[in-house]
């Protein structure tokens, strides 16, 4: 358990290592130290699968009861946060042949990480009854993979704001090295839709867990109710875009906002609402 812990605490100083590359990257137009930053964000993403992969296999040896996928409390859900980050961003840098945007998604899975490590007991818990579910994995992965999308999509609009502000910044500007404005535009909209699908999905089969956990698929718990407004806000995103033809800084804007409800249902549910979600006091 505590070789775990230190992989994945070890992994927080991995992904602050690649942001900061390729912040450097960024600023001093170094492709080299880009090329560094890319593997480095790689090696930190393969370390947290392992890290992932240890919890896992050492929840079953500990026995039946505590055997689970590691996503049931706070510090499990952080990691596995970081974890989708990683991945979401290494595929879209893959994808689209730029590593500038490393600088703005990097520390989002390195924060995400370094929350996780505060937590005072890392230990491997026995599953409360009403995570006692196949349908945890499901709903899960996929709300997670929609959060992930979102944060990716907050960060990317974080740099449309900046470019929006200085057009015609030339190429030894910071500004000027970002990617264009209708990529960044495009590349916010894409990842606000693969989000969307993903939370949907998971709002789905949480309803469907719900059913079979506490007999009703929907209760307006604290949680439900902030994740629907999440959902709504998404999807005003996605309904102004597509039919009201918005685009640029209030499809920017719309995306950080959505990005603000997604951290509260995430985290100010958890401590500030009570709830049947209420697991904050587990980190």
């Amino acid at each position: 358990m505590e070789y775990n812990a230190w992989v994945l605490s070890a992994v927080t100083f991995i992904y602050g290592a690649a942001g900061t590359l390729y912040l450097f990257a960024w600023v001093f137009h170094k492709e080299s130290v880009g090329k560094m930053a890319t593997w480095v964000a790689l090696f930190a993403w393969l370390g947290s699968t392992i890290g992932i992969a240890m919890r896992w296999i050492e929840s079953y040896r500990m026995g039946d009861e505590f055997g689970h996928a590691p996503f049931s409390n706070m510090y499990e859900s952080l990691v596995f946060f970081a974890w989708t980050i990683g991945l979401i961003y290494l595929l879209m840098e893959r994808r689209y042949k730029n590593r500038t945007m490393g600088a703005f998604a990097m520390p989002l899975a390195c924060l995400a990480l370094a929350y996780a490590s505060l937590s005072p007991d890392k230990s491997i818990q026995p599953l409360i009854p009403a995570l006692k579910s196949n349908w945890l994995i499901a709903h899960v992965i996929t709300c997670f993979l929609g959060y992930a999308a979102f944060a990716v999509a907050f960060a990317i609009s974080i740099m449309y704001l900046m470019k929006s502000e200085d057009q015609r910044a030339p190429a030894q500007h910071l500004a000027g090295r970002l990617p264009s404005s209708a990529l960044l535009d495009e590349l916010t909209h894409q990842l606000v839709l693969f989000g969307f699908l993903f939370l949907t999905v998971g709002i789905i089969t949480g309803a469907v867990w719900a059913k079979q956990a506490w007999t009703r698929y929907w209760s307006w718990d604290p949680k439900e109710t902030w994740s629907l407004i999440t959902w709504l806000i998404y999807a005003a995103l996605l309904h102004f875009r597509m039919m009201r033809g918005w685009r640029g800084k209030r499809i920017a804007v719309l995306s950080i906002v959505g990005f603000g409800a997604v951290l509260f249902t995430y985290f100010g549910v958890n401590y500030w609402l009570a709830g049947l979600h209420s697991y904050g006091e587990q980190l």
